[in-house]
């Protein structure tokens, strides 16, 4: 089950479970004989919706003796390839940044007194424009190293909207982790993982970035000549005009296999997707589907982002321009992934939201915590948090309409903690399907 325990303060959640749990069953290939089920690990996937099967390790089970007489029958029967995530990636024992003894999460909650840190930062740059104004030599030398010590009005934000929630962050994620270790989901010990460190490979490229980047080579497709929705039936290769003019549907009940550009992914039964940015959404739009529920997960800008030229990130103009209002259904709950950077949460709430016409419900955190139940990161780190920010909201119908509540939608709880292991892989989000479910049915 992916919900491992949920309690008032939110869900434990076994992320690694909810992707195998999604029905990555091939079901093309016919049986072996004794109708053996094939276990394939896949090394990558991408929110549940495609996985790289570049790096699978096939392994058989459910196989029994074979019998001459089942020869006519096996050859009758399909068998099921089950593609499996590799449990490695989800194998994090220990913090990437160990806690001091007295932040341990079962020490009890430290607090954190956001007037005094504000003081001594007012004072050390009380300090160094006192002695810049001296006219000392050495002032410049101070500058730099007061750019070490004193906040900006950025980090000031964020600590004091770190004051606000951590008490609940520490609360809810200590009585989620008791339940997780007396249930033996999480363990204190790590000794029984151990053996699988040296196989976790260093370095797992998803590319479906890489592709979306490709794709914007493309020249653009008339639409009138373009089929708008491909359905796929074998496993089959794909034009690469397709990627950015084609809505891919796997109507089946098993998934299927795609190739783009060399690569194999697997897409889930009963979905579709188009493989595109911001810049070209009109296939979806062609598509004529709402949505019941739209998240949303930006490519933010932030220092790192600009350090390590990973990815392309979008400004706020960029994001607005997402057609939301036309995706989505009535009473559409738009769910936004946010960094800590109080200047995103602000206009997401201020503006974005607004100007799609959706209302703000809630704010939620995702917790990373390791195999042990502790933080990966120490909550007060002020480099980065063990805790990610999501913000809830509802599509808002035409004022004209009457002011009445919808039937079947239920009220969004205002805080909840989504609890869970963090894979590995690059931003790798939670599971929210499995939440979202329980609090809208």
């Amino acid at each position: 089950m992916s919900v491992v325990h949920r309690l008032t303060a939110g869900w434990l959640v076994d992320h690694l479970s909810f992707i195998n749990q999604c029905g990555y069953e091939i079901c093309d290939s016919f049986a072996h004989p004794g109708g053996v089920t094939l276990n394939t690990s896949v090394a990558s996937a991408e929110d549940c919706r495609s996985i790289s099967t570049s790096a699978a390790t096939p392994s058989l089970s459910n196989s029994h003796l074979y019998d001459p007489g089942e020869a006519t029958e096996a050859e009758c029967r399909r068998a099921k390839m089950r593609y499996v995530f590799r449990e490695e990636f989800f194998d994090i024992s220990k913090p990437h940044i160990a806690a001091a003894p007295e932040e341990k999460l079962c020490q009890g909650c430290p607090e954190v007194n956001l007037t005094e840190i504000k003081a001594n930062s007012n004072r050390e740059e009380y300090q160094e424009r006192a002695k810049s104004d001296t006219g000392n030599s050495l002032a410049p030398a101070r500058k730099k190293r007061k750019r070490k010590c004193v906040f900006n009005q950025g980090e000031l934000d964020a600590l004091e909207y770190h004051s606000k929630v951590r008490q609940l962050i520490w609360e809810g994620t200590l009585h989620l982790v008791q339940e997780g270790l007396r249930s033996g989901f999480l363990h204190h010990t790590t000794a029984k993982l151990s053996c699988r460190k040296n196989n976790v490979p260093h370095h797992i490229v998803c590319g479906l970035a890489e592709l979306c980047e490709t794709a914007k080579q493309f020249p653009a497709v008339n639409e009138s000549d373009h089929q708008g929705v491909r359905v796929l039936e074998e496993e089959s290769s794909s034009a690469e005009q397709d990627l950015l003019s084609c809505v891919m549907e796997n109507s089946s009940n098993c998934a299927k296999i795609i190739v783009l550009m060399g690569q194999k992914y697997l897409v889930p039964p009963k979905s579709s997707f188009l493989l595109s940015d911001i810049s070209y959404l009109q296939p979806l739009l062609n598509y004529k589907k709402k949505y019941d529920v739209i998240v949303i997960d930006p490519p933010w800008e932030n220092k790192s982002v600009k350090r390590s030229n990973r990815y392309s990130h979008l400004s706020s103009w960029q994001i607005k321009q997402i057609p939301v209002p036309a995706l989505a259904a009535p009473n559409c709950l738009v769910v936004t992934w946010v960094t800590n950077r109080q200047k995103h949460l602000r206009f997401v709430k201020d503006e974005l939201y607004p100007h799609w016409s959706v209302k703000t419900l809630a704010e939620w955190h995702w917790v990373k915590i390791t195999t042990a139940g502790e933080f990966v990161l120490p909550l007060d780190s002020l480099h980065k948090k063990p805790y990610e920010v999501l913000v809830l909201g509802r599509v808002q119908g035409d004022v004209k309409e009457p002011l009445r509540k919808s039937e079947g939608v239920l009220p969004i709880p205002e805080h909840q903690l989504i609890v869970s292991i963090p894979c590995s892989l690059h931003s790798h989000k939670p599971p929210l399907a499995v939440t979202i479910s329980e609090d809208t049915e």
